[in-house]
């Protein structure tokens, strides 16, 4: 079965605009509920949203239609993905909903889901949730309405929990950091975990208004930090995006690391640390240049589809810990269920604290290829895999790239984007062999 709305990552859109509009988020809560209903009594969700001004309209429809199925709502107010994650686990619900749509701009807005588990939930659930919106709704009777309340300490113990992920004998102190949450969910925790862990913290894009996140600031817009960490003669920079699960890092220098590099220091770190690091996955979008590294240390490295769900999905096939992305989706499941940026940069730093090493001592022997990444619009209804254009176009780069590069083009799960990707150990060529599948893909 195809599924109608959800993508690489919940349900996601511009806010007014089908499928993200109070009537259809009120249904889906209603089928969501339905669907707990069959396996639990008497279940209960947390809800926990980002600082979009949208979040108050689509956290009351929410609520509203979990009710009206008989399940009870615990509300989180603005709170990182992964924390929800983590309370889902933590207060023994039944499920976990986040009101976010990450990194986008405000204008847009989605809603995701976590398991008892605290983990993404399979392809199937989702189905089951669609096939269930298809039906009439069932309303619940006056006395088997669900109730709401507020989790008022849920951030404090949240950060509690990212606290307890950095090696207890270790500490920040003597470090300036800078922390930047993109005006984001981890407005008012992020600032607080560094330094409760003993740093020096300056925090930028931690003013939101509703308007504002993701907006020149955070880990898709890291210029901020880097200027910043400049500015105050910083250590470190720390960059989140708007649901805070995932992370940019800059070192003293200003010289910014993706995630391919850090998920490349966490396993470094446990390497130091004698610990057996028998695998990692990566997805497509990884550097080869990670990849041989890895293998140079004796560590397997398998590619999953772009997404965190499917990175997580390879690592429970192949029973490993660690994981990510290198737009900086992380997973260490030592330490968490599912990506956390925080966790992420408190696992670099601790690496950093440990080995009395920079980020650039640490990454020395490592240079990534050279990689270039554009994005083509697509227009509504577009089928970018008919463009015979861009097929011929692919096919002659990888012919003449041979083994020295890869070509990567795909639909972006979140937005109506081509992405085209070349990588080569010539910088050059990866230029204007990217530019070339970019021209083919807008004229096909």
């Amino acid at each position: 079965m195809t599924r109608k709305y959800f993508g690489t990552d919940g349900i996601r859109g511009t806010v007014g605009l089908a499928p993200i509009t109070p009537d259809f988020v009120l249904s889906l809560a209603h089928a969501v509920g339905r669907v707990l209903r069959r396996t639990e009594d008497r279940p209960t969700v947390l809800i926990g949203k980002d600082t979009r001004i949208s979040g108050y309209m689509l956290e009351s429809a929410l609520e509203s239609g979990f009710n009206s199925a008989g399940v009870d709502v615990v509300l989180l107010g603005p709170l990182p993905t992964p924390g929800v994650a983590y309370l889902t686990r933590a207060q023994r619900a039944s499920l976990g909903v986040v009101i976010s749509a990450s990194h986008n701009p405000y204008p847009d807005n989605g809603i995701k889901f976590f398991s008892a588990q605290g983990t993404k939930l399979p392809d199937e659930w989702e189905q089951e949730v669609e096939a269930t919106l298809q039906q009439p709704p069932v309303w619940a009777d006056s006395a088997s309405l669900g109730k709401a309340r507020r989790l008022d300490d849920a951030a404090g113990r949240y950060i509690e929990f990212c606290k307890s992920t950095f090696a207890h004998n270790l500490t920040l102190r003597g470090l300036r950091i800078v922390v930047d949450a993109a005006n984001g969910a981890a407005y008012h925790i992020a600032p607080k975990v560094f330094h409760e862990l003993g740093a020096e913290v300056i925090a930028i894009g931690c003013t939101p208004d509703g308007l504002n996140i993701n907006h020149e600031v955070g880990a898709t817009h890291p210029e901020a930090l880097v200027r910043a960490v400049r500015a105050n003669h910083a250590d470190y920079g720390i960059a989140l995006d708007g649901d805070a699960d995932r992370v940019q890092i800059v070192d003293a220098s200003g010289r910014l690391y993706n995630g391919d590099e850090l998920l490349y220091l966490m396993v470094s770190e446990r390497l130091a640390r004698d610990e057996h690091v028998p695998g990692v996955v990566g997805t497509l979008m990884t550097n080869m240049a990670i990849e041989e590294a890895l293998l140079r240390r004796g560590v397997k490295f398998v590619r999953a589809k772009v997404g965190d769900r499917y990175v997580l999905e390879e690592l429970q096939n192949q029973r490993w810990l660690l994981g990510g992305e290198s737009s900086g989706h992380l997973l260490a499941l030592d330490c968490h269920t599912t990506g956390d940026g925080l966790i992420s940069a408190l696992q670099v730093l601790q690496a950093c604290v440990r080995s009395e090493k920079t980020l650039g001592q640490l990454m020395a022997d490592v240079r990534l290829f050279p990689q270039v990444l554009l994005n083509v619009r697509l227009k509504p209804g577009q089928d970018w895999r008919a463009n015979t254009l861009l097929a011929e176009a692919t096919q002659a780069v990888q012919a003449e790239l041979g083994a020295n590069g890869r070509v990567l083009v795909r639909a972006s799960g979140t937005e109506p984007l081509l992405r085209v990707m070349v990588e080569a150990r010539d910088a050059d060529q990866a230029t204007r062999c990217a530019e070339r599948l970019a021209e083919a893909a807008r004229e096909g």
